[in-house]
């Protein structure tokens, strides 16, 4: 894939004295983030948290015994994508036939497009991307007699070269998103999907992430209760031979409760799903890459402590201190116009807020070019509110505090994310840095 050419004009947070490059040569330049020239606002990646993250990660769906087709609308960046593949990712998942087009363009052979697919136009194109790409795999989602209807009108006029559209039934949860809400409608429609020359049957898929409510007992509950009801379903599905290809998919995950979702993909309460085919079980986390310094940190917190005690049947996972939050954005204090009270050069245009507002979480003087320099920041600090462009830093009571220096125009401070999503579509590119704060690499992003 063509990398484009990083530049001031076209990559916020690019330095304007820079030579336009592409991200593969932002490495030997020797920048660094602390550098007096360099403009902030700037998104970021921690190198070393990202390794630790794309392998902890990696080492977890392993020993659960399933595989990682981690979310690629979290970051949708070429370089992430390639780096969660050469970690061992079975593949990637997309949200739209547009991603795939983008994945695909990355080098990526396998997919889960984890949504459904109805208009003509992404039929189109997503069999354009099959005939152009012979060994693609790339699983849409269905869960409605009008949806495979939609399909059948499309085939009749655009008949597929080769073979029908790869389908992954959806189960849902009552009052949720998409998917069948019961097994018997689920299972008629899996009957009309074998009947349908137009598509393949090749697994089931499900989505609890939006449910996951940082109880032990009540998610694990929730995770148990949907994903044996996905299993009874592939039982009665293999039963009646309605599945085709070489092997049945079993798909389900999100990034609040990965854990749970790892452990009953394969095994629900303990008992392995045996079919006729073999099974392969997909966890579609996609936040785990970057982690949080909010939402997820949060629900990883209780993740660490379950993941301590796996059952019996799945050894103890020595998770150490889990995920790690590798993305920031770093700012600068722009004014101080009164007493406890920072406005800082970033806002909603650059910061996450659907979930949390940011996290103070870092800061150095102007004048420091060093990381040694970079202190934690006091615990009263906060961000109570984001306009477009600034974000208000409460300072509590911390400046009358004997031994805390004030906060001067001129500083930087790093905030932390709540929901990496949100911060990720927000940049066209972001600078990895090292523990020293220099700039070792870049990645781009796609949105």
């Amino acid at each position: 894939m063509t990398a484009p050419f990083l530049h001031a004009s076209t990559h916020k947070g690019y330095p304007a004295w820079a030579p336009a490059l592409p991200a593969t040569k932002v490495e030997s330049q020797g920048w660094h983030l602390l550098q007096a020239d360099w403009p902030m606002p700037c998104a970021v990646l921690h190198q070393e948290a990202l390794r630790h993250n794309l392998g902890w990660m990696q080492r977890l769906v392993t020993q659960a015994g399933v595989e990682l087709a981690p979310h690629g609308k979290t970051t949708l960046s070429p370089e992430l994508f390639q780096a969660q593949l050469d970690a061992g990712a079975w593949g990637i998942t997309v949200a739209t036939v547009s991603q795939l087009a983008l994945a695909t363009e990355a080098g990526v052979t396998r997919a889960v497009i984890a949504n459904q697919v109805v208009l003509a136009h992404d039929l189109a194109w997503l069999a354009r991307l099959q005939a152009g790409h012979p060994h693609l795999q790339a699983p849409f989602l269905i869960d409605s007699l009008e949806q495979l209807h939609a399909i059948e009108h499309f085939a009749v006029r655009h008949p597929h070269p080769a073979r029908g559209f790869d389908v992954l039934l959806e189960l849902g949860l009552d009052g949720g998103r998409t998917g069948c809400r019961h097994g018997t409608e689920a299972l008629a429609l899996a009957q009309a999907v074998r009947a349908s020359p137009a598509v393949r049957l090749t697994g089931l898929e499900c989505y609890e992430g939006l449910w996951a409510q940082g109880d032990h007992a009540t998610d694990a509950a929730l995770v148990n209760r949907l994903m044996q009801r996905v299993h009874e379903l592939a039982r009665q599905c293999d039963a009646q031979d309605l599945f085709e290809g070489s092997e049945v998919l079993l798909t389900a995950g999100g990034s609040a409760v990965f854990d749970l979702v790892a452990q009953s993909l394969s095994s629900p309460a303990g008992k392995p799903l045996v079919l006729s085919r073999p099974v392969r079980g997909l966890l579609r986390s996609g936040c785990y890459l970057t982690h949080d310094h909010g939402f997820y940190k949060r629900l990883g917190a209780l993740a660490n402590q379950r993941l301590a005690q796996w059952p019996a049947h799945q050894p103890a996972w020595n998770c150490g201190s889990g995920l790690q939050a590798a993305l920031e954005v770093w700012t600068v204090v722009q004014s101080c116009p009164e007493p406890g009270l920072a406005i800082l050069n970033a806002g909603k245009r650059d910061l996450s807020f659907d979930m949390g507002l940011p996290i103070p979480v870092a800061w150095c003087p102007a004048h420091a070019t060093h990381a040694s320099a970079v202190q934690a920041t006091p615990l009263g600090w906060s961000i109570s509110a984001l306009n477009d462009q600034h974000a208000y830093l409460r300072l509590g009571d911390t400046e009358s505090t004997e031994g805390t220096p004030r906060l001067r125009v001129g500083d930087r401070v790093a905030l932390g994310i709540s929901h990496p999503c949100t911060t990720f579509d927000k940049w066209r590119w972001m600078p990895l840095v090292n523990r020293e704060l220099a700039v070792v690499g870049a990645i781009t992003t796609r949105f």
